[in-house]
């Protein structure tokens, strides 16, 4: 018998609709407003990581019709100058989204920089306030990447009232926010992580298992209970045994494929995701200059 391979979840198909739409939802916005919508994007240093994120961000904002205002400082900048790039970018009405390229060199404080940023501006989500908003089940900026996984499982139609949804992952980026997002859907959800002892037992219990730890390969099939949704927010560069590198997930894919019913891919499932998610955040700001 062949092995049962699960449906994917195309992360990279549904981004490019959710382009679509937002390009259509500019053309009508902007003889209103008299301009683009924009979104600033702050980068510190030369991360080869995350100087790809951030082609790809500007890539996307150019297709879509959002004029970037991408701002890339030396390594060394002070906590002092990043601030105040902040703060220019907070007064300038040509920016609806600003976005701070994570991680930052060790020297500057995190934090107190995304604190910085004018909560409605904030198109990555992350703002105390928005997170307070979110907690509160009232309207505001979402988290990029858990909102990224909401929409996925709601274009594929995958019901999560009444599920049990086991969130593999506890940072404040996504594990926390989706967490709350499941349960604002009416999911019953366990957070597992690091210290969690039998993290095998946790996620059989899982009708959706979210692994978001960057620990590549770490679930497994006999992990996952037959017939769940398995959810991949990690991505991992491994180098295989022939000497080339790979991207591969926190989901050992081939095995979990077998039991799984659904399995977002890496890449092309949650990332593109994350990117539609930040577009979609600077164009709901920009709606609100009407």
């Amino acid at each position: 018998m062949a092995p049962q391979t699960a449906s994917l979840l195309n992360g990279k198909a549904l981004a490019q609709k959710i382009q679509l739409e937002l390009k259509a939802s500019i053309e009508q916005l902007q003889p209103k407003i008299g301009r683009p919508p924009g979104l600033a994007v702050i980068m510190v240093g030369d991360d080869p990581a995350s100087a790809v994120y951030v082609r790809n961000k500007e890539r996307a904002c150019a297709k879509v019709g959002i004029a970037s205002f991408g701002r890339h400082l030396p390594h060394q900048s002070s906590q002092q100058e990043v601030e105040s790039i902040i703060k220019e970018l907070n007064q300038d009405e040509r920016v609806d989204g600003i976005l701070v390229q994570l991680p930052l060199p060790a020297h500057l404080d995190t934090v107190s920089l995304l604190l910085a940023i004018a909560p409605d501006k904030d198109a990555d989500g992350l703002h105390p306030m928005n997170l307070g908003r979110l907690v509160r089940g009232e309207k505001g900026l979402r988290s990029c990447t858990p909102a990224g996984v909401m929409n996925l499982l709601e274009e594929y139609q995958i019901e999560v009232a009444g599920k049990h949804a086991v969130v593999v992952g506890r940072s404040i980026l996504v594990g926390k926010p989706l967490a709350l997002m499941l349960l604002e859907k009416n999911a019953t959800v366990t957070i597992a992580h690091s210290r969690t002892p039998d993290l095998g037992a946790m996620t059989r219990q899982g009708d959706i298992i979210i692994a978001a730890v960057g620990k590549p390969l770490l679930i497994t099939g006999e992990m996952v209970k037959p017939g769940a949704v398995a959810v991949d927010v990690g991505i991992n560069r491994i180098i295989r045994p022939d000497g080339a590198s790979q991207l591969v997930g926190d989901f050992h894919f081939d095995s979990v494929a077998e039991v799984a019913n659904y399995i977002t891919p890496v890449p092309g499932g949650v990332g593109p995701m994350t990117v539609a998610m930040l577009l979609q955040n600077t164009v709901l700001s920009y709606g609100q200059q009407v």
